[in-house]
Formats: structure tokens, sequence, C-alpha cells
């Protein structure tokens, strides 16, 4: 029988993190711009024509915002952007980008790099628009951190409808700076209406940070340097990684797994996605408490659909259609990954659910195998 404790609070937590994303359409709009100032780029000497470096006109329509900040326009085109320096977002400003205005990264060597950088920034929204990394031109072969969007200690702040995609590192990046006890936050980013594909180690990196909302996005086709995951919530050492939704995002085509969480995560809802053909586990995660992943489509991954591993504490695994999962399995490997007390035969199901033994207070309930 279950600990009774430990599972109330593990369903209070659920349920308020439900709520939560409800009532989150009626809280203050997560980087709303605080003025009414409108500068367009090329007001600032941006040309958009695919060749010539648009990084110091962007930057300088940005640093021309009033303190009560404003918007930012940038019309249809092809801006050229150095992402060694990066064009750096401001407190209570929008970057507002036409569907066909496109932010290309200029080549270069470096081990790290930013094409959008929000960093201790706050009340910020970025929409539509493309960014497109340097990852088939990148002039070095170290490194694995160039991103599209980096934001860092920075809240209130709203990603809506661009795509990224060719980035040496991760289309996006959210999560802290500085270090372990020290370091900053991220809190209350929403992604939505996100495309991320074709980047090089992540489709979407989540470091230390709390309440983020990863809604009805697509992150696919990840490959190039380990992990390669569509989605990988990886604070480590760094800081505590908290209340943090997935929901309606198809993941799918990714040469790592679908979403892979590591230690100092706590509060995950991955909930109605599309987790299909990633090579590696549809969901993995280890050593986290909190986890609920449901009414998801898994289906396809090349190891287990779901695999809760290590000491993760406090999970359920409910409504989930899982199926066709394990297709990298050998007969040998599929003997030795599955869980402990499994019923011989059911090789099938393990491939499609693993809960490891180590594990504490894992449920899973009306998952169809």
């Amino acid at each position: 029988m279950l600990p009774q404790a430990p599972r109330r609070t593990f369903l209070q937590r659920a349920a308020a993190l439900a709520a939560a994303t409800l009532l989150a359409p009626l809280s203050r709009a997560a980087g709303a711009a605080a003025g009414d100032t409108v500068i367009d780029v090329r007001s600032k000497g941006a040309r958009g024509d695919g060749k010539g470096d648009d990084t110091a006109a962007f930057q300088a329509a940005i640093d021309a915002l009033p303190a009560r900040g404003g918007t930012v326009r940038v019309p249809a085109g092809n801006y050229m952007i150095d992402a060694a320096r990066s064009i750096a977002l401001r407190s209570n400003m929008h970057l507002d980008m036409a569907a066909d205005a496109q932010l290309t990264a200029l080549p270069n060597a470096r081990k790290r790099y930013h094409v959008l950088r929000v960093w201790r920034a706050h009340d910020v929204r970025i929409t539509g628009g493309r960014i497109v990394g340097e990852r088939d031109q990148h002039q070095g072969s170290e490194g694995e951190w160039g991103y599209g969007i980096n934001i860092s200690a920075s809240r209130n702040v709203t990603v809506d409808g661009t795509h990224i995609s060719g980035c040496w590192g991760d289309g996006m990046w959210i999560g802290a700076l500085g270090k372990r006890a020290a370091a900053e936050l991220s809190m209350d980013v929403t992604v939505r209406n996100v495309v991320s594909t074709n980047n090089r180690r992540q489709g979407l990196s989540i470091g230390p940070c709390t309440r983020v909302r990863i809604l009805d996005s697509t992150f696919s086709d990840t490959h190039g340097t380990k992990p390669e995951a569509g989605i990988d919530l990886e604070p480590q050492k760094q800081g505590p990684t908290s209340d943090v939704l997935i929901e309606g995002c198809t993941i799918t085509g990714n040469n790592g797994c679908g979403v892979e969480v590591h230690k100092n995560v706590s509060g995950l809802v991955i909930r109605r996605c599309t987790i299909r053909d990633n090579a590696g586990y549809g969901v993995l995660a280890v050593d986290m408490n909190d986890l609920w992943v449901d009414g998801n489509t898994v289906t396809g991954n090349g190891l287990t659909g779901v695999t809760v591993a290590g000491r993760t504490r406090d999970a359920k695994i409910t409504g989930n259609t899982l199926q066709s999962n394990g297709t990298r399995y050998v007969h040998r490997m599929l003997k030795a990954l599955v869980s402990a007390g499994s019923a011989k035969g059911n090789r099938k199901r393990d491939a499609d659910l693993r809960i490891d033994a180590n594990t504490a207070n894992v449920r899973s309930s009306d998952n169809t195998f």
C-alpha cells in the first residue's frame, strides 16, 4: 500500500499546478510592454537584405526605447546578426517580428553564442519571426552552446509564435545566471506556439527556474551532439527547477529523448503532448520529485516510452497511450531493463513503461498499451 501523506501532498501539488495554468491567462500578461513607443529597426539603419550586419541597428532600436519601455518592430526581411555579440533585450519591451522577418546568425567560431539574449530583464515579449542559426556554416568544431534565444535570470517573459532552427547548440535556453546558492533563477516564462527544429544539441533546455509554461509548441529533429533531446530539464547543481508545465506540444524525430529530466527538478507536468519517433526514450525522468505524465500519446520511440528511474519520488503516469516503443531493443537489452517484478512474457508493455525499483510512490493507471 502506498504511503498516504506523500501521496496526498503530491496530488495537492499536481492539482495546484493544473489550476495555475488555467488561471494564467487571467493574470498579468507575462512580458507585457509597459510603454507605447514604437521604433522600427529600419529607422536605425537595419537593411534586412541578407547581406549587411544588422546587429548594431537592432541594438540601437532597443537602446532608444524610453525607460517605461515600448515596442521594437521588425518588418519582413532577412537580417544578418552577429550572434557572437548578440542582441540584448531589455526590460519592458516587445520585440515584434513580422511572420516573414528572419534573423540569420552570421558564421562564427564561438563555442557559445546567442542570437537573442534576455538576461536580468523583466516584462519582455518576443513574438513572430524566424531565427536561423549557423550550424551548417559554423567555423569551429568545439562547443555546444550556440543559442537562438537565451533567457536567463529574467521574469515575466513570453516567446510566442517564433520559429527557431539551425543553432550550433540549443534552439532555446531558460535558466539562471550565477552558481548554486547565488544563482538568479528565471521565473514566469511562457513559450507558446514556438517551433524549434534542426538544432544541434537540444530543442529546448531548461535550467534553474520556476513557473515555466511550454504550450502548443513543436521540438523536432535535434541532432549533432548529445543529449540531442527535444526538451531537456537539466538544472543539475546550479540550482532548482520547479513548477514546469509542458502541454499540447509535439516532440518528434529527435536523436535523443523526447523529454529528458534530471536531478534537482520538482513539480513537472507533461500533459496532452504527442511524443513520437524519437531515437531515445519518449520521457526519461531520473532522480526528480513530483511528476505527472498525463494524457499523452507516446509512440514509436527507440527506447522505452516512459521511464521513471533513479530515486524519482511521487509520480503519476495516467491516461496515456503508450504503444510501439522500444524499437531499438534487442531481446537481451530488454531483459536487462525490465522493471523489477514485471510479469514474464510482458515484454511489449515493458518497452512502453518502465518504473525502476529504487523509485518511490509511483502510480500508473488508465494507460493504453
